[in-house]
């Protein structure tokens, strides 16, 4: 028996973590001076309807090695345990899942998906699609490492008012984009890592040049699962959904809230599209 393990900042819907059986271990959300379990005792909508109304950004932090210790002994030593972590190029989780390992007395493999969001939880649920269909975790490894390489991991910036707050972008530079209209795009690079892709200036430039980056990935999307995750814009995210359908005929459209650890630095009506 092989059982699927992650963090929080997967960003799955409740539903699929239900239909796989997966353990989900929460990151920390702190606002002002008050801690949160993510998704525990704070709900997506509750996190950004606070951290819209409050001026110093949120913090994550990882689960500490004791936590991820505690979870994996929860499981006799016969179970094979697969965790997948958020990117070690975005978060310490990774090293902190392999430090939780070293701790505990199971079996566990410990998992970079080099990626946020749901780009992370579409490996989660690959990972635990074949745990299901018999494959050997070492099988399973090799699939995911293939899927991991293949997968692209578009981030929409609609704003940067909190790459502003964040300290990453001057006042200035903020405010001259938000005058100018101008948009984001930011790709997933070696390492797990975001850097700028492009500048749009106006929405709907913007939305029709995901989806022709989205065409520049390849013509047959017939056997893919797209993820798009967003900060409370469902009607934009609905429409993104609607145009992917309409345009490639992909296996699945997966769509849900993004998490606290992404959507800190996506900000208002952003969004992640992984494919």
């Amino acid at each position: 028996m092989i059982k699927i393990i992650t963090d929080s900042s997967s960003d799955l819907p409740e539903e699929l973590i239900e239909l796989y059986d997966i353990t989900i271990v929460p990151m920390t959300v702190t606002i002002g001076n008050q801690d949160y379990l993510e998704k525990i005792n704070l709900a997506p909508k509750e996190f950004f309807t606070k951290m819209f109304s409050t001026d110093a950004l949120p913090k994550t932090s990882q689960p500490s090695p004791a936590t991820f210790a505690k979870t994996f002994s929860k499981f006799g030593t016969d179970t094979e345990l697969l965790c997948l972590t958020i990117s070690s190029g975005l978060s310490g989780t990774y090293q902190s899942a392999c430090m939780g390992k070293e701790l505990s007395n199971a079996n566990v493999t410990v998992f970079d998906s080099l990626a946020g969001s749901l780009g992370h939880g579409l490996q989660v649920i690959r990972a635990a699609e074949l745990a299901k269909q018999g494959y050997t975790l070492d099988e399973i490894i090799k699939e995911l490492t293939d899927y991991r390489e293949k997968m692209n991991i578009l981030v929409l910036l609609d704003t940067l008012e909190n790459i502003v707050k964040g300290g990453r972008l001057s006042k200035f530079q903020g405010s001259l984009a938000k005058i100018l209209n101008i948009k984001v795009i930011l790709e997933r690079v070696d390492g797990g890592k975001v850097e700028i892709l492009e500048k749009i200036r106006g929405t709907k430039k913007f939305h029709r040049r995901v989806l022709e980056l989205i065409q520049e990935n390849g013509n047959d999307f017939s056997q893919t699962t797209f993820g798009i995750t967003h900060t409370g814009n469902e009607e934009d995210a609905e429409a993104i959904k609607q145009e992917l359908i309409h345009l490639f005929h992909p296996k699945e459209v997966i769509v849900n809230f993004m998490g606290a650890t992404m959507g800190t630095y996506a900000g208002k009506d952003g969004m992640i599209i992984s494919f």
